[in-house]
Parts: structure tokens; sequence; C-alpha cells
């Protein structure tokens, strides 16, 4: 196990190493945590509705804002041509749009140093050896994924620019709900696929030295625990889902309908006359599927009962993991799972009873990826390990 050891980690050598390096993995969470940060800055522009107010993707001359006051005078006047001034606001300042216009440039810079972080070091590390085949190219579709998202950022802010709304009838000039909900989709796979990609390089590493606990592998390779291992996995689709239609709540601020719980309104369902409503019907739909994706009362209905169902996932699948034997590391897990769901059903209770906050939002958003983490945690953490 040392001489395995000992090649794995021989640099300068074109001979393909056996294990990564821990360095790499501790990379990856710095990225993940930077995709943290940005995701967050992302709910954070959009609470701010600041996020129309760069009209033009510059990837190399927009890292400068402006500076004197006639480079924000021109910037300003850019903005004046699109329909967010137009419909919404007629009365913005210079000064008022300053502090929008750096909270879109504060997202757009965190998103390029990010592509920074993943780039030059992935390179050095692959250059002096330091990755696996399989992790460097593990790496590459991250890195590629990323570059997608970029792209995918700019998709979103054009659709809330198009010239089109000004032609619709009580249109609310904002981006697509669907874009949004796709670029925020993007992100939780880059999230995700950074955090197991991580986990898995200082694992094996642990396996190759010797350092893995044997009582831990012999836990994890026990047959008690297949179905639990099913059912966290099935809890991740679930908590994806309601991370999701968060996504659509967000894009048709649709937190501001009903702003009471459990009720909404008079019940615990709305109206049905509110939910199917035909003025989301179009020509050629059949049925009325379409309020489900853009019928405001709809959206928040559903992702209250999403999030109401992850909540009692998440609490029956602690109470199952009790009488089960789980190594330390899994215990420690499923535990921050259930604390980090009580966490998130307070802040979205709160947010929604107190009429979409700025801080209580953009807590509730960091609340959704601490949940999500803490079920990746779980998930990785109930991987079986080759007998040792």
């Amino acid at each position: 196990m040392a001489m395995l050891a000992k090649r794995a980690f021989t640099t300068g050598t074109k001979d393909a190493v056996q294990v990564t390096k821990p360095i790499v993995g501790y990379w990856l969470y710095f990225n993940a945590g930077l995709v943290f940060s940005i995701v967050v800055v992302g709910g954070l522009t959009r609470l701010t509705e600041s996020g129309l107010s760069i009209v033009e993707w510059n990837v190399i001359s927009g890292m400068k804002p402006p500076r004197s006051e006639q480079e924000w005078i021109d910037e300003f006047e850019k903005y004046k041509q699109y329909p967010e001034y137009k419909v919404l606001n007629r009365h913005m300042q210079l000064e008022e749009f300053k502090s929008i216009f750096y909270w879109e440039w504060s997202h757009r810079m965190i998103g390029r140093f990010i592509g920074a972080t993943f780039i030059l070091p992935g390179l050095y590390f692959a250059k002096r050896g330091y990755m696996t085949r399989r992790v460097a190219k593990q790496v590459f579709g991250i890195t590629c994924i990323l570059g997608f998202q970029g792209f995918m950022g700019w998709y979103m802010v054009k659709s809330g620019l198009s010239e089109a709304l000004m032609k619709e009838v009580g249109a609310v000039p904002r981006v697509s709900q669907y874009r949004l909900t796709a670029h925020l989709a993007t992100a939780l796979v880059i999230y995700g696929s950074t955090i197991f990609v991580a986990a898995d390089i200082l694992r094996q590493y642990k396996l190759a030295t010797g350092m893995y606990p044997k009582e831990a592998a012999a836990m994890l390779n026990s047959p008690v625990l297949k179905r639990f291992r099913i059912l966290t996995h099935c809890l991740g689709a679930l908590l994806s889902l309601t991370a999701l239609s968060g996504g659509l709540v967000a894009g048709l601020d649709a937190g501001m309908i009903y702003n009471e719980w459990p009720k909404m309104g008079e019940g615990l369902i709305p109206p049905k006359e509110e939910l199917w409503s035909n003025d989301f019907v179009k020509p050629g739909d059949h049925g009325k599927w379409r309020n489900l994706l853009e019928n405001p009362t709809t959206v928040q209905f559903d992702h209250r009962t999403l999030a109401e169902s992850s909540a009692v996932a998440v609490t029956a699948l602690w109470l199952y993991s009790r009488g089960l034997p789980l190594p330390k590391n899994a215990r420690l897990a499923v535990n921050t799972l259930m604390g980090a769901a009580v966490v998130q059903v307070t802040l979205g209770i709160s947010t929604l009873v107190f009429m979409v906050p700025i801080e209580l939002a953009a807590a509730h958003q960091a609340g959704a990826l601490c949940l999500l983490t803490s079920n990746f945690w779980l998930i990785h953490a109930l991987r079986r390990v080759p007998v040792l």
C-alpha cells in the first residue's frame, strides 16, 4: 500500500497517476464554495431587480465598471433604451442606477473569477500529473458546463431586454422564468458535480494510504443499508425539484401572491378557478397545463407542496436512520440534513409571512443550498467501498 501511495503522488512524470492528490479535492471544494456564493449573489441580484441593469455582454471590457461621471451617464443611457426602465423605472436617478448596476456587475465578476479558478489551477494540476485520467476528464466536463453556464446567464438576461415585452398588455419587464430556472439548474449541476468529485478524491486518497477506517467500510458494505441508500437518492431528486420550483417562484414573483401559512387565502388550497385559470391558456394548448409554469398562484402552491413534502421526507428518513448501523460520517450527515431542514422550513415560512424581505429571501435560497449540500454529503458518505 505504501508503494502504491508513493507511486500515486510522484509528480513531473508522464505515467498516469493511480490516485489524485488531495490538494485537487480541496481546490474543488473551494470552487464549490464560490459556486455557492454566486448562487446567493444571483438571488440577491434578482431580489433587488438588478439583473437587467447591464444590457451588454462584454467578456473582457465588461470587467471594468464605469469610472467617470460621463461613463456612468453613457451606461445609464443604454439602460434607458430597454423595457425595464421604460415601464418600471422612468423616475430612476443616476445614483439609484449605480446601486443596481453594481449588483449585476458583482454577479458577473464572480462568474469570471470562478472560470479563472477552474481553468488555471486545473491546467496546472493536469500538467503536473496531480490528477488521474478519470478525474481530469471529470474536471474538464465541469469546466465545459461552467462555460455553458456563462452563455445561459446572458441568454436569460436577453429575455428581459426584449422589445416584445412592450407590446404585451400588462407584461412586466423581467427575465423568463424558464430561462432563470434553467440557469439555476445548471448552477446546481456544477455545484453538485464539484462536491461529489472532490469528496471522491479525498476518499480514494484515504483508501490508497490505508487511512480509511475498516469498521466504517464494513458498515457501508452491509446489505442492511441498501434501502436507505436508495431513499437518500430519491430524497435528493425531491429536494432538487423543490429548489427548481423555487426558481419559477422567483421568476414570476409568485412569493407575493399569498403571504400566510399554512393557508392560502381562506383555505389550504386556493380556489380552483385561480389554480387553473383560463387566462394562461394559449391557442393550441391541450388543457390548462400552462398554469403549472406560468400562473403565479399555481407556482407558489406547487412550491409549497413540494417544500412540505420535502420536510416530511427528510424527517421520515432521519427517523428511519435511527435504527440503522451507520458510520460516524454518515450519522453526522443525516443529523445535519435534519437540522438543515428545520432551519429551511423556518426560513421559508418567515420569508412568506413577512412578504419576501430581501434578507430573509436570500437566506432562504442559501438554506436550500445547505439542505442540498447535506443531502449530497449523506449520499456520498453511504457509497460502498472496496473490501479493505
